[in-house]
């Protein structure tokens, strides 16, 4: 009976998620929504990307990262040059992105994944680092200039992007590789002891998570004609973390919840930027001081509805 209902809720998702994209669509042909809109739409699922990617990274596995955008880096400049310089097609350079993004994710996990706590985080963080840096001087990909891109982002590949990011990362969740990176995030020494390989599944998740980020960067760069390294700063991967961080370690629903409402914040006070990083800040504080586990915790949207059909089926008895 679980495995039947957990089809009819996936299936009920696909078609909800279905008519929000014709929904939007309708609206976007319909010149409902102007450019600013279209764009925080597309930052929106963009954000989203990269707090379920780094969800998995942190809040699935417990590793503490603060270098996501590198890979979100890697993955921008990677599917810039498949377009700009070579001439493919997008859907081809959204797939390089996530790959390069991968590998590099393979190339700084394989090493680092071997630390805890502040060393991998430091570790992260200079591998974010060396990938700007990199950029900055790289005439290639126009160096502290930056690089022009064309604008190819558009609502479907969008979706498709986002779909496919929540139905994979929410499928290896809940599958046993899942679960074994849920038991390395609550005990690494007794996940150790009953035979998991704790390297591998961090690597893998590691892996998982960075392509994501890429093929958001792929989405990114192709949605803002210009790519920069000041872009994939230190500050990038903190906004990043805050949305885990606010929407609750552990809940990749928290984790869009908070995506979405920060970038509205941040859409909003662009003209403003240091006032924006005050109110992300007095967010962080009041979140620490009054909800250290986040909007959601561990727990997922669905949980709620579980409790009120448990709650109604217990009143009917």
């Amino acid at each position: 009976m679980k495995s039947i209902k957990h089809t009819k809720g996936f299936w009920l998702s696909m078609v909800l998620a279905v008519a929000v994209y014709f929904t939007v669509q309708f609206l976007i042909n319909g010149a409902v929504l102007n450019s600013f809109h279209i764009n925080t739409l597309y930052t929106i699922a963009i954000n989203i990307m990269l707090a379920v990617s780094l969800h998995l990274i942190i809040g699935i596995t417990g590793q503490f990262s603060i270098g996501h955008a590198g890979f979100l880096a890697v993955g921008a400049y990677a599917s810039a040059i498949i377009t700009m310089k070579l001439g493919l097609p997008f859907p081809l350079a959204l797939l390089v992105g996530g790959l390069a993004a991968a590998v590099a994710g393979l190339i700084i996990g394989i090493p680092s994944l071997r630390l805890k706590g502040d060393y991998l985080a430091i570790a992260t963080l200079g591998f974010g680092e060396i990938v700007r840096i990199t950029m900055l001087n790289i005439p290639y990909v126009g160096g502290a200039s930056g690089m022009q891109v064309s604008h190819l982002t558009d609502w479907t590949w969008v979706f498709i992007c986002v779909l496919v990011t929540l139905v994979v990362i929410t499928n290896f969740t809940n599958s046993t590789h899942g679960r074994a990176c849920i038991s390395i995030r609550e005990n690494e020494i007794a996940a150790d002891a009953m035979g998991i390989n704790t390297t591998y599944y961090k690597v893998i998740a590691f892996a998982l998570g960075a392509f994501f980020a890429g093929v958001a960067g792929g989405l990114y760069a192709h949605n803002f004609y210009i790519i920069q390294p000041t872009n994939f700063g230190f500050l990038k991967s903190f906004d990043i973390l805050i949305f885990v961080v606010l929407g609750g370690l552990g809940s990749m629903s928290g984790s869009v919840i908070a995506a979405i409402l920060l970038t509205f914040v941040s859409t909003f006070l662009q003209e403003y930027p240091e006032t924006r990083m005050i109110i992300y800040s007095i967010v962080l504080i009041i979140t620490m001081l009054y909800r250290p586990q986040g909007l959601l915790g561990t727990r997922e949207l669905t949980s709620f509805f579980k409790k009120q059909k448990a709650a109604e089926g217990g009143a009917k008895q």
